[in-house]
C-alpha cells in the first residue's frame, strides 16, 4: 500500500533531514520534488498546490530549534499537513441510540461492495455489534449467493429473497428479520452499475427515504485514483454519503484517492480494504496512514492486529512449551507462519514496521508471502517425525520432501537454515512472544510513529 508514494516521499525527505542547515533553495527544491511526487500519485493539481502552500507558509516562519535539525522540522510539517489532508482523526461508524443501526453500502459495480459487506460484518461481530446482512443487489448475477456464502463464512445471518426485484421491500423485510434476530447492526448490500446513472441514483434515493439509514458508506476502488474521487463527489451530491471505504488498497502503490477524497468531499474515509480475506479490512487512522506514507511504519495498528487476530490459545500453548524447556519444532514454525498470514502476511507486516519500506526489492522478495507459502508446502511434505526432529532430515529425505512439495532441495535447505535461526530466537523470547515485543516497541514511540 502506497509503495511508490512512500518510497519517493521518504527518499526526498531523508535527503533534507541529512543536512545540518537548510537553505531556501533546499526547501524550494524539496517542495518542487514533493509536488511532482503528489501529482504522479494521482493527487489533483489544485489539492497539491494547496497542500504545498500550507507547507511553505509554515516552513517560512519556522523557528529553528537547537535540539532538532531543520530538515526534521520540515518533515514534521509535511507529516502534520498529510494528517490534516487525510482527516485529522479516525471517524468510526456512528451507531443509533436505539438499535438496529442501518448501514447502506453503495458504489459502482466491481468496487467490492459485497466483499466489503462480509468483511465489515466480521469486524462488527468481533466488536460485539451483532451484525446482520441484507442482500439488496438484485441485478448482478450471483450477488445474492455470494453474500449468503460470506454470511456463512463469518457466522452472520443474511436476509435474501432470490428472484425478487423490489429493493425497498427486500430491505424493509430484511430490517424486520434483523430485529427478530436481535441484531444491532444491519448492513445492506445495494446494487451497483458500471457508471453513475440517474436510474441507479433514483433507486438509492428512494431506499434512503424509506429506510432512513444511519450511515451511507461509499465503497470505492482505491486503485482508480481520481476516478474514485469523482465517483465520491457524484454519490455525495446525490445521496449525502457519510463516509468512504477504499478497497483494493493492497494493490495501490500511488495513494491518490486516499489523499484526495477527504479534502474534496469533506467526508471521512472510514475503512481500507487491504486484501481478499474476510479479515482484510482496517479502520482508517489518518495519523497512522501519514506515518506509513512517510516510511515511519504503523506499529500501533500492528499491535492491535496482533491482539485481535492471533490465536491466543496457540500462543499460550507455544509459550508454555518453551517455558517447560521443550524444543521449538517445525510444526511450531508452520503454526507461526499461519499466524503471520492472519496479520496480512509478511508484506503486511513490513508495511507497518518503521523503515521497512526502504528495504531493497530483492530482500522483500526473499521474505515475501510467496516464500511463506513455499515454506508451509515443504513442512506439509514432511512426516510427523521429521517435523518434531528436523535433525533426521538428510539427503534422501530432503529429495523426497522437495519432490512432494514441488520445490528444490535448495529450498528445503534454506527452510531448515531459517528454522534454526528461528529456534535460536524463540529461546530468547521465552514466554514473551511477538505481542510483547511489539507492545514494547510501540511503547517507545509516540502515536503515529513520529520520531519527534
Amino acid at each position: 500500500m502506497f509503495e511508490d508514494l512512500s518510497s519517493r516521499l521518504s527518499d526526498t525527505l531523508r535527503r533534507l533531514t541529512g543536512k545540518g542547515v537548510l537553505s531556501e533553495d533546499d526547501v524550494r527544491e524539496g517542495l518542487r520534488e514533493i509536488r511532482r511526487i503528489l501529482l504522479e500519485a494521482d493527487v489533483s493539481f489544485d489539492l497539491t498546490r494547496q497542500f504545498l502552500e500550507r507547507v511553505q507558509e509554515k516552513a517560512t516562519g519556522l523557528e529553528i530549534l537547537k535540539a532538532v535539525k531543520p530538515g526534521q522540522q520540515l518533515v514534521k510539517i509535511v507529516y502534520d499537513e498529510l494528517v490534516a489532508m487525510l482527516g485529522e482523526k479516525q471517524a468510526p461508524l456512528v451507531f443509533a441510540s436505539v438499535p438496529p443501526t442501518i448501514v447502506l453500502l453503495v458504489g459502482l459495480q466491481g468496487s467490492g461492495k459485497t466483499t466489503t459487506a462480509g468483511k465489515l460484518a466480521k469486524r462488527l461481530k468481533l466488536e460485539q455489534k451483532a451484525p446482520f446482512l441484507v442482500a439488496a443487489d438484485v441485478y448482478r448475477p450471483a450477488a445474492v449467493d455470494q453474500l449468503v456464502t460470506l454470511g456463512q463464512q463469518v457466522g452472520v445471518g443474511v436476509h435474501a429473497e432470490p428472484g425478487v426485484t423490489d429493493v425497498v421491500g427486500i430491505v424493509r423485510r430484511g430490517v424486520e428479520a434483523a430485529g427478530r434476530a436481535r441484531a444491532r447492526t444491519v448492513l445492506v448490500d445495494t446494487a451497483g452499475r458500471l457508471q453513475i446513472d440517474d436510474e441507479m441514483m433514483a433507486e438509492l434515493a428512494r431506499l434512503k427515504e424509506q429506510v432512513r439509514p444511519h450511515e451511507i458508506l461509499l465503497v470505492a476502488d482505491g486503485m482508480t485514483g481520481q476516478d474514485a474521487v469523482r465517483i465520491a463527489e457524484g454519490f455525495h451530491q446525490a445521496l449525502g454519503i457519510t463516509g468512504v471505504v477504499l478497497t483494493k488498497m493492497d494493490g495501490d502503490a500511488r495513494g491518490g484517492a486516499a489523499l484526495s477524497i477527504r479534502e474534496i468531499t469533506g467526508k471521512p474515509i472510514k475503512f481500507l480494504g487491504v486484501g481478499e480475506k474476510t479479515a482484510a479490512l482496517e479502520p482508517f487512522h489518518p495519523d497512522r496512514v501519514a506515518s506509513r506514507i512517510l516510511g515511519m511504519g504503523d506499529v500501533l495498528s500492528l499491535v492491535e492486529e496482533v491482539e485481535h487476530k492471533l490465536d491466543r490459545a496457540k500462543a499460550e500453548r507455544l509459550a508454555g512449551k518453551l517455558r517447560q524447556g521443550k524444543g521449538f519444532d517445525l510444526a511450531d514454525f508452520k503454526e507461526q507462519l499461519e499466524q503471520m498470514n492472519k496479520l496480512g502476511g509478511m508484506s503486511g507486516l513490513l508495511d507497518k514496521l518503521p523503515g521497512m519500506g526502504q528495504l531493497p526489492d530483492q530482500v522483500k522478495n526473499q521474505v515475501g508471502d510467496r516464500e511463506s507459502a513455499k515454506m508451509m508446502a515443504i513442512i506439509n511434505s514432511m512426516t510427523l517425525q521429521e517435523r518434531q526432529f528436523p535433525a533426521v532430515i538428510k539427503g534422501a529425505r530432503k529429495r523426497r520432501i522437495a519432490a512432494g512439495s514441488g520445490t528444490q532441495v535448495q529450498d528445503v535447505n534454506r527452510l531448515l537454515k531459517q528454522f534454526t535461526q528461528m529456534q535460536k530466537m524463540m529461546k530468547k523470547m521465552k514466554g514473551g512472544g511477538m505481542a510483547r515485543m511489539l507492545r514494547g516497541l510501540s511503547g517507545r514511540m509516540p502515536p503515529g510513529g513520529m520520531p519527534f
